[in-house]
């Protein structure tokens, strides 16, 4: 009666911690992250930076991604997630707060590489999370509600940052101050909760070290054909976005008109995040997912290169549709694929966000530099990203024809 009573408080238990971990992702990632483009105007008019400048800004967040992806996920693999999203939560509130202090592009580049350190150790832990609290079969949901999650601070971010927050909290710095004080609540919220107790007891998250669990995710092959997949979507997708109000607003589209065309990617993110995910657990295949997905955020994010007027919120919304289900299923992908499962997920999530932290870096800045040779030359470049991913899909390893394994990423 002990165990199924301890088992029935468990399974209770996982949903309280699904949807702290999805206002994780709301509250102390996504909105602080996305309504930055959208600030932004503000930020660059105040310090005086250029087009070029301001992709390097963007970027800069995504830098500490590419080291914190190595450290980050084996961290949450020997210490438990639950201790390392509340000591993220508490750094990023920190680190975040400070970039309100910042006078000059060194300064704010200087903060954001900070953020970025502790910000990019949170999706692979909740990742992570996921996967210890959930069993296969609801996997793919799980990560779809976290995902949601996600989207719903995007949109909130993109939204609400530039015409509500900084007019009501009186400025751009104060935003990121308040920003920085709801992450260090999650913090506590998170050091309060409660450890899964069969992850907690496991002897192996205690006696693995570093080096071996980096060097069992690097061997696996098809782990680096779905990092390699999802770095260049979200590089697409990374660049798209930060460069997408500066642009609409050079085309002469009032602020609040261009930050809700923005918002518009995310609401249709939101809106189709789980039945996407859902879709793949039924389905039982992931790869052919992911390249549809991965194809219609090409399609939209290269249409905006030639689009006008309406066509605009078109291929918004196309680009938009497959964002957060492609993340979800992506995440769900690397944790499944063999030899990784609950185990290893942070180790193997990490090293996908460290190649998606590389993509991040380079392909706002690079985009940006191309639009002194025609406006619409960013979106072809960063829809070209996201064909380089669906190319990638096509070096999946399949499984054996009758043979079953945990590798649903190959099917």
């Amino acid at each position: 009666m002990t165990a199924h009573a301890a088992h029935v408080q468990s399974d209770s238990y996982k949903w309280l911690v699904l949807t702290l971990a999805a206002f994780t992702f709301t509250f102390v990632v996504a909105i602080p992250q996305m309504s930055l483009p959208v600030l932004f105007d503000e930020i660059s008019a105040e310090l005086g930076l250029s087009l070029v400048q301001v992709g390097w800004i963007w970027g800069f967040g995504s830098v500490m991604g590419i080291l914190v992806g190595l450290i980050g996920g084996p961290v949450g693999d020997r210490f438990g997630p639950r201790r390392t999203l509340a000591v993220a939560c508490l750094l990023i509130g920190i680190a975040g707060a400070a970039r309100g202090l910042s006078n000059s592009f060194a300064m704010l580049a200087f903060t954001m590489l900070i953020t970025g350190f502790a910000q990019w150790s949170i999706p692979m832990n909740i990742h992570k999370t996921c996967g210890v609290w959930f069993p296969k079969e609801q996997l793919g949901m799980a990560n779809g509600v976290v995902s949601v999650g996600m989207a719903l601070g995007f949109l909130a971010g993109s939204l609400l940052a530039a015409t509500v927050f900084s007019p009501l909290l009186g400025g751009w710095r104060n935003v990121l101050y308040v920003y920085g004080a709801v992450a260090i609540l999650f913090g506590a919220f998170w050091w309060f909760s409660q450890e899964n107790a069969r992850d907690e007891g496991r002897p192996g998250n205690q006696m693995i070290t570093f080096r071996e669990a980096i060097g069992h995710v690097m061997r696996l092959r098809n782990l680096w054909v779905l990092c390699i997949a999802t770095a260049s979507v979200s590089g697409c997708v990374n660049g798209m976005l930060g460069f997408l109000p500066l642009y609409l607003r050079d085309l002469g589209w009032q602020p609040a008109i261009a930050d809700s065309t923005l918002a518009s990617f995310h609401a249709a993110s939101m809106l189709f995040a789980i039945p996407i995910a859902l879709f793949s657990d039924r389905l039982g295949s992931r790869r052919g997912v992911l390249m549809a997905a991965a194809l219609l955020i090409c399609n939209g994010t290269g249409l905006l290169g030639f689009a006008g007027g309406v066509l605009i919120s078109a291929a918004v919304l196309i680009a938009g549709i497959t964002r957060d289900g492609f993340m979800a299923i992506s995440m769900t992908a690397v944790i499944e694929v063999k030899g990784i499962g609950a185990h290893f997920a942070g180790s193997a999530t990490g090293l996908a966000m460290s190649v998606m932290g590389f993509a991040n870096v380079f392909a706002p800045p690079v985009g940006n530099w191309l639009a002194k040779f025609g406006s619409g030359l960013p979106f072809l470049f960063w829809a070209s990203l996201a064909f380089l991913g669906i190319v990638a899909y096509l070096f999946l390893q399949q499984p054996a024809p009758g043979r079953t394994g945990s590798s649903q990423a190959g099917n």
